[in-house]
Formats: C-alpha cells, sequence, structure tokens
C-alpha cells in the first residue's frame, strides 16, 4: 500500500509545496504529509558503535521522511526508520511504518531520510512489528 494512501485514510492534507519556508522553489516531485509520530531510528552498517535513537515526525511522503533526532546523523549512510502508523489496519490490527533509507540531510536536531525501500508492518501491543503486509514494490 503506498504511503500517501496510508495518509490519506488519516484525513492529513498535504503540505502546499510550491515554495518552501526560505521562499526557494521545492524540486520534491511526491506530497509530504505533517504526520507527528515517535520514530525510532538506527545507522545500518556503522564501524564501530552503530548510531541509534529516538525521535518525532516531523512530515512524511512516499520519497523521504524528516525526523527530530539526538545527534547529528552522517550523510549518505543508511538509515533505518520505524514510526508506529497512527491508524490501524481494518480499524483494529496496530501498524509499524518501517523503512530504510539514505541520509541527505542532517543537524543536531533533525535528519532527512530519502526512502529507498518501505514496508507496512503489523505490530503487536508492546508496538513490536511482527509480521510484514504492505511492501514498497507493491505500490
Amino acid at each position: 500500500m503506498r504511503i500517501s494512501r496510508m495518509i490519506g485514510i488519516m484525513g492529513i492534507g498535504a503540505y502546499d509545496l510550491g515554495a518552501n519556508s526560505g521562499g526557494t522553489v521545492d524540486r520534491r516531485e511526491t506530497s509530504r504529509f505533517p504526520v507527528r509520530e515517535e520514530v525510532r531510528y538506527r545507522v545500518l552498517h556503522a564501524k564501530g558503535l552503530a548510531a541509534s535513537g529516538v525521535g518525532k515526525t516531523l512530515d512524511i511522503g512516499s520519497g523521504g521522511i524528516l525526523f527530530t533526532t539526538q545527534e547529528k546523523l552522517p550523510m549518505g549512510r543508511l538509515v533505518e526508520v520505524a514510526v508506529n502508523w497512527p491508524v490501524r489496519l481494518d480499524g483494529a490490527c496496530p501498524l509499524q511504518f518501517v523503512a530504510v533509507g539514505k541520509v541527505v540531510r542532517s543537524d543536531a536536531t533533525k535528519a532527512a531520510v530519502q526512502i529507498a525501500r518501505y514496508e507496512f508492518k503489523t505490530r503487536g501491543t508492546s508496538g513490536v512489528a511482527v509480521a510484514a503486509v504492505a511492501d514498497a514494490a507493491a505500490g
């Protein structure tokens, strides 16, 4: 299932992407949605101690995700992000959005990740994902 469809179910509208807050043209090809949920992230294949943490999503779309971080994430590195999705599958089953992508922008308090692949997983009441229910390739 596509991210935009899952967000549409939530009744959240996309940002007007004509210009960003700096007055320059925003070149994104996909809509971004102001989803505010807890996110868990970890840098993949990190040498030494792997960076990981918890933050909040600021916006999300099929092309990327912007979220707060506890530290600056390394540019160009692969990161896995997991978000407890605010809408339940069939109104009953909790979901988790899990994505892997490259860090394209980062500072001490937030990071932007360009999504390479994602899936929606069902999760138990503890919040841990247990089985895949959708895949980006199917979208």
